[in-house]
């Protein structure tokens, strides 16, 4: 049987597993409503999901387990046949899939920037000393560290409107969060500005969404094929690369964006200690035709990360990490 006849007969019922959360479920329905063009006859259902990454909130990602706790469980739904496919925040998604999955599809991606959101200033440098900014994100932290010295980081988890209620109650003076959840929930009012890539760069897939299904399912593949965008395709391979070579996780302040100049993907990585003490960054560029070319780039930004000991901070980090663990 070749391809064309294996996926000409359009899906009757497809299941979709999805976290609970308000933005979760917007990209869930995102992803449905896109298929519902692409399939007016098929019955497309959202199956939510709480996941462990959802229940615990009183301790960082990294102290407990890394942001795959938010992608186990629409695993397990997708194993256990309950579900089709799962939509993911791409940035959510751990770098080395488990055996048996596949990621299907990445649509085009959202804004990528971080997002800068406070009640009272309009921007990260006008904080005066002292202030309390928000963020659950290691990156972000060294970031704000090296940076603005000044000001005091502390741990913001929860879902996107539990984080603007902590703020709005006065806990912090400003959070920092991703501004494509707020642009897909129609939240751009609540950004006061956005933060240049060059001062935060992004973490790898940020903006970006991912559609998985288990691996044996070759004919979801072909009706999910139309929703992949070619150019955040390859941009976020790259991007997850660099990630993936340098053992990138919650534990590592590791940040990694591609963006296009015509053919020409530019790609750039940077590793940091959280404390902003130590920092390695690297760029460079190629054209970029295929997923082949594209981790050639990404082995490419690692490599020169590992070159300006960038491998001698994620050693440090694995060493910190450790070492509390067995406390």
């Amino acid at each position: 049987m070749n391809s064309e006849t294996l996926f000409s007969a359009p899906p009757g019922t497809l299941v979709i597993a999805s976290r609970e959360s308000r933005l979760a479920m917007w990209q869930a329905a995102h992803v449905r409503d896109a298929l519902h063009k692409l399939y007016p006859f098929c019955d497309l259902r959202i199956l939510g999901m709480t996941t462990r990454g959802d229940q615990i909130l009183d301790r960082t990602l990294s102290k407990v387990g890394g942001k795959g706790l938010f992608v186990k469980e629409l695993e397990n739904a997708l194993a256990e046949g309950r579900a089709d496919l799962a939509v993911h925040s791409l940035k959510d998604v751990p770098m080395n899939l488990p055996d048996g999955f596949a990621l299907a599809a990445v649509p085009e991606r959202e804004d990528p920037r971080d997002a800068f959101i406070s009640n009272d200033y309009a921007e990260l440098a006008a904080l005066p000393a002292g202030s309390v900014v928000g963020t659950a994100s290691l990156r972000r932290e060294s970031m704000l560290r090296m940076r603005y010295p000044h000001l005091v980081v502390q741990p913001l988890r929860g879902n996107l409107d539990t984080r603007l209620a902590k703020l709005d109650r006065g806990d912090y003076a400003a959070i920092i969060l991703a501004a494509a959840g707020l642009k897909r929930l129609g939240l751009a009012a609540r950004i006061r500005s956005l933060i240049d890539i060059d001062d935060s760069l992004p973490l790898a897939g940020q903006g970006a969404l991912a559609i998985e299904i288990r691996a044996d399912r070759p004919e979801l593949a072909g009706w999910l094929a139309p929703l992949d965008h070619r150019p955040t395709a390859l941009a976020v391979q790259a991007e997850r690369a660099v990630s993936r070579a340098l053992g990138g996780s919650c534990d590592v302040p590791l940040a990694a964006h591609a963006h296009w100049r015509g053919d020409v993907l530019h790609l750039s990585g940077r590793v940091s200690m959280p404390d902003g003490s130590r920092s390695a960054a690297a760029d460079a560029a190629s054209p970029v035709g295929d997923v082949a070319g594209a981790l050639a780039l990404g082995r490419t930004v690692a490599d020169l990360l590992d070159a300006k000991g960038a491998r001698a901070i994620v050693s440090a980090l694995a060493t910190a990490t450790s070492g509390e663990s067995a406390v």
